[in-house]
């Protein structure tokens, strides 16, 4: 009996442990797909570059304006990849993308055909995957290397200029590389899309307006753009890595020598310089961006003046006043010119100048708000790699104009510049602006403009100062408040003077 027992339990144990097997298989799985995920390709033997984390922005942030999170008119990378079982609609066609492989293989080095493309990209996949926080098991290799072909290709189509050849590229070539396989043969001609650097969307209107058409071809060919830099530069989710792009162009013949990585960070340079946000380029050694949003958030970086200042703590610490708040106080404020060659080169250069605050100024439209949300959602996954100095920046302008009245005062001077219908349309955007971002402001380790905010606030909490300045305010304002201000004062003098000499006058007659 007692063997029997002993079996019986064997037998269960057995049967358990077979049981587990499968999970044992899945967690192994997991735990070496993890480790090739951390694994960092070492860059001339050198140290590895800081990984730049695509993550989802939290829903507290989301929520408070999930359209700028959005896109609007293509697609990239896996948060935004079509899903069969999604109800997302597929925003640029398929065809627009496939169009651009097109164009790409069209421009290959000699030799370089489509199995060329997949395979080194292929051997990217696991590194590619380690960019972002989410795994993407419901996406296969061959699905997100798809994916990561098919995106690059428009990018490049769409930012760089591509040498064509005279070859020829199949209709089955491209159609099997957009169904992930890693076994064709290239051997077609070429479609001039991207001789042009055009559009790999290719619409009728598009088309007309590159050759001079009419009025409204140009406008849609130009509103079509504006979608399409907004979506593939500014949105944090819809990113891939850059050395994707570095890649692809690598195995792809370019106008001149320039790489593709050079023809990307001068168009956003453009793109930062004719916004009024930066007009320097940024360092790009040792180590080229993780992707474009975080290239165009290269270019925002305060000055070394800024970085460098000692912490004062002996301040309070706190939000900052309204703009109207420190003009009470007698705080002036003054716009500054950026320039390559000074020291003021991007939005974030604020300086403190005795009791004025010198801003950049600020030219603000509708994809304005777009971009300093998704740089900030950038940074609030990645601030301990590239710093959180638009997040400081952020709090400091939605603080500083938060209400209409502070609205008007920077815009009269020249400090905040807008299209929209009124100030109070402004100011609510400020308002919320950093509504769920997680931020402290009185850590000089991540505020950038602690040292400022200090100084203002021991200016604004000078009882002396703040009457000076309501004096001006009130009476220096106005000639004429000041003229009759200044001839109260004389006659004043004058009736203490006569009082002075009539006392006098008083005692020497007693004394007589």
């Amino acid at each position: 009996m007692a063997n029997q027992l002993d079996e019986q339990g064997r037998s269960g144990v057995s049967d358990s442990l077979l049981e587990m097997a499968p999970l044992v298989r899945q967690l192994r799985g997991q735990l070496d797909t993890l480790s090739s995920f951390q694994a960092q390709p070492e860059d001339d033997g050198g140290p590895p570059p800081p990984r730049i984390i695509v993550a989802k922005v939290r829903d507290l942030t989301r929520n408070v304006a999930s359209s700028e999170y959005d896109p609007d008119h293509v697609s990239i990378g896996p948060y935004n990849y079509p899903r069969p079982e999604s109800k997302t609609p597929r925003l640029a066609k398929q065809r627009d993308k496939l169009t651009s492989l097109r164009a790409v293989l069209s421009a290959a080095k000699p030799g370089m055909t489509v199995e060329s493309y997949v395979n080194e990209l292929t051997r990217l996949e696991p590194q590619a995957r380690s960019c972002y926080e989410n795994t993407f098991d419901d996406l296969t290799r061959d699905d997100f290397v798809r994916m990561l072909l098919l995106d690059g290709c428009y990018i490049l189509n769409r930012f760089v200029r591509l040498r064509v050849r005279a070859r020829s590229i199949t209709d089955d070539d491209v159609g099997t590389a957009s169904n992930g396989s890693r076994s064709s043969s290239t051997t077609s001609a070429d479609v001039g899309l991207a001789a042009n650097g055009s559009s790999s969307t290719a619409s009728d209107d598009v088309a007309t307006a590159a050759n001079g058409g009419s009025t409204t071809a140009r406008g849609a060919a130009a509103l079509e753009a504006l979608a399409v830099v907004r979506d593939v530069f500014f949105l944090a989710e819809n990113q891939i890595p850059f050395f994707v792009l570095e890649k692809i162009g690598e195995l792809t013949n370019l106008v001149g020598e320039d790489s593709a990585s050079t023809w990307i960070a001068e168009h956003a340079l453009d793109l930062m310089s004719r916004q009024e946000y930066a007009k320097a380029a940024p360092a790009m050694v040792p180590h080229w961006p993780g992707n474009l949003l975080h290239l165009l958030h290269m270019h925002l970086k305060p000055n070394d003046a800024l970085l460098r200042g000692a912490a004062d703590r002996s301040a309070s610490s706190g939000r900052w006043r309204t703009a109207t708040e420190y003009s009470y106080a007698g705080v002036k404020f003054m716009s500054r010119a950026m320039s390559e060659t000074r020291s003021v080169r991007c939005i974030l250069d604020v300086n403190l100048d005795g009791g004025t605050l010198e801003v950049p100024q600020l030219d603000i439209d509708n994809e304005t708000w777009r971009l300093l949300r998704n740089l900030m959602a950038l940074e609030q996954r990645n601030g301990v790699t590239i710093g959180s100095y638009v997040t400081a920046y952020c709090v400091f302008m939605s603080q500083l104009a938060g209400t209409p009245r502070d609205v008007e005062l920077l815009s009269k001077r020249r400090i905040i510049v807008h299209a929209h219908g009124n100030d109070d349309e402004v100011a609510k955007c400020f308002a919320d602006l950093c509504k769920g971002i997680v931020f402290n402001i009185g850590d000089p380790a991540v505020n950038y403009l602690w040292n400022t905010r200090q100084k203002l606030d021991k200016r604004s909490r000078s009882y002396r100062r703040r009457w000076m300045a309501w004096l001006r305010r009130k009476y220096f304002s106005n000639p004429w408040l000041f003229v009759g201000l200044l001839a109260a004062a004389v006659g004043l003098l004058c009736a203490v003077v006569q009082s002075v000499y009539s006392v006098l006058s008083y005692y020497e007659q007693g004394q007589n």
